[in-house]
């Protein structure tokens, strides 16, 4: 047997008899997940596979099927088949991607399944639709290129704050990686003319959209106005709304002064990159209209 808390001497001992085919069976823990290649090993059979990770699992699976000769690998679950979702949707995975070439998309599913860890810190959390492969490719694309000495242009991402419900309900789309999925995509839509099409979409898969889902395509909407202008905040309340410009906005200070002049007193400005205007204090179309307009007039 092999584990963690033998000697360096002992456990090397014992490996080297196992690779020389003095020992037949090894019982080890999970120590042996990696760093092993052990040709003439076609058999492996794992304990309670519902509590290892799908990587742990994709790495234990590879230790067996090294040479020519067929190999086996046995995942072993309680009797009582009483398993958690999580733990089924991991066990269903690694028995699916069993082609060669299968590691990256199955880290893929890890990333759904788990969520990713924290790229900007030391806490492990999050989802792949908010911290995912695209955005480390884009944090690191800027990295090489700033190391260039090449010009990075600053991305704009327009949050919009309002008192409203805008998301995609449970009971609209059940599924949380569908979910999460729909949600990567509607934050990637860059053009006006984008939205419809991913409202006819979401009809066409899941029936007619409620309020929360109608609300949530015009959020994205004014975040495709905004971000064209360079608005990085908007934040609607109590009968006003906050436009907050990048520094590396488009609009120009007399473009800022011209449309407040124009607006006879409906729009001031509060302080350098910061705008306040007026908007109904009645249902979310009238609000969503008025910062549509508000928008325009500054493009």
């Amino acid at each position: 047997m092999g584990h963690g808390q033998m000697g360096e001497r002992e456990l090397e001992a014992v490996m080297v008899k196992f690779v020389d085919g003095q020992i037949d069976v090894l019982v080890s823990t999970a120590i042996v997940e990696s760093g092993l290649d052990i040709p003439a090993s076609n058999t492996i059979i794992i304990n309670r596979a519902d509590r290892f990770g799908l990587a742990q699992l994709y790495q234990l699976r590879g230790r067996v099927g090294r040479e020519r000769q067929q190999a086996y690998a046995y995942l072993l679950i309680p009797a009582d088949g009483r398993l958690d979702e999580t733990a089924q949707r991991r066990l269903r995975v690694i028995e699916e991607m069993t082609e060669l070439g299968a590691g990256f998309r199955l880290a893929m599913r890890d990333l759904e399944i788990r969520g990713s860890g924290n790229l900007l810190g030391a806490a492990q959390h999050g989802h792949i639709a908010a911290v995912g492969f695209d955005l480390y490719s884009k944090l690191l694309g800027e990295a090489v290129s700033e190391l260039k000495g090449e010009p990075v242009a600053e991305r704009v991402d327009p949050v919009i704050s309002a008192d409203v419900e805008a998301l995609l309900p449970e009971a609209f789309v059940p599924e949380v990686n569908q979910r999460l999925a729909l949600y990567k995509r509607l934050a990637e839509i860059e053009r006006d003319d984008e939205v419809e099409p991913m409202r006819a979409e979401l009809a066409d898969r899941f029936g007619p959209p409620p309020p929360a889902v109608e609300t949530l395509l015009d959020v994205v909407a004014l975040r495709v106005a905004a971000k064209a202008i360079g608005v990085e905040r908007i934040e609607a309340r109590a009968g006003r709304a906050v436009f907050t410009f990048a520094p590396s906005t488009s609009v120009t200070p007399e473009r800022i002064l011209n449309v407040i002049a124009k607006s006879r007193g409906a729009m001031t400005l509060k302080k350098e990159y910061t705008l306040e205007a007026r908007v109904p204090e009645g249902p979310w179309p009238a609000v969503r209209d008025a910062i549509r307009a508000a928008l325009a007039s500054l493009s």
